[in-house]
């Protein structure tokens, strides 16, 4: 869906309480304005799309994770806790794009800590994972697997299967459920640091059954 620049003639008092309203949501004027004729014609915006995807991805989120905040329609960032000592934070940033025919959208993950000794153990814990992904889904991505591991964060692109065509919830709880999976294996991992095979062991356990579950891959 393309931009263009039109202009509009608006009473003052309007824009005024626009304004307002896009100022609360976290949004801007034309954006605001841009969704309202939408809903008034029944058309369905990139916000829109985005909206309702992370709206369903936060309804598979529990307690785990805090929302961190929203700088745009197309972000949403969310933090969990690893019991470990510092109680060191793991940040969640999703990024969609708006045209969701190929690329939906990037996940970055990475462990809030300054601790050089965190930060090498979470990496250990990123290129374990990244090598399961490539394990067992590497034939669903012709151009190369979509992950990323650089900075001590592990980035991840979501692609919408070319046969399917997905519907925005669809879309967001395939996100969602697997957030909660990478959450939940990285703290199993590091529950279990003082036995290393077994922290990998029971990881790729936790990802098979996440697979053999039937959900929807991205």
């Amino acid at each position: 869906m393309g931009k263009s620049v039109y202009s509009l003639v608006l009473d003052d008092d309007i824009v005024h309480e626009i304004d307002k309203l896009a100022y609360s949501m976290n949004t801007s004027r034309s954006s605001l304005i841009n969704t309202i004729i939408a809903q008034r014609v029944e058309m369905n915006t990139p916000e829109m799309r985005m909206k309702e995807i992370f709206t369903a991805m936060q309804s598979l989120m529990d307690d785990r994770f805090l929302l961190v905040d929203q700088p745009s329609s197309s972000m949403i960032s969310m933090k969990s806790l690893l019991r470990y000592k510092y109680r060191p934070s793991v940040r969640y940033s999703v990024e969609l794009a708006r045209d969701m025919t190929g690329k939906v959208g990037r996940l970055k993950v990475q462990l809030r800590t300054t601790s050089e000794n965190l930060i090498t153990i979470a990496g250990s814990f990123f290129a374990l994972w990244q090598k399961l992904e490539k394990a067992h889904l590497s034939q669903l991505f012709e151009g190369g697997f979509p992950t990323v591991i650089e900075g001590g964060r592990f980035i991840r692109d979501f692609y919408s299967p070319k046969q399917e065509a997905l519907s925005d919830e669809d879309i967001g709880r395939a996100i969602g459920r697997y957030i909660e999976l990478l959450d939940s294996c990285m703290q199993q991992y590091f529950d279990h640091l003082s036995d290393p095979k077994l922290a990998a062991a029971l990881t790729e356990r936790s990802y098979k059954q996440y697979l053999s579950d039937g959900v929807l891959i991205l």
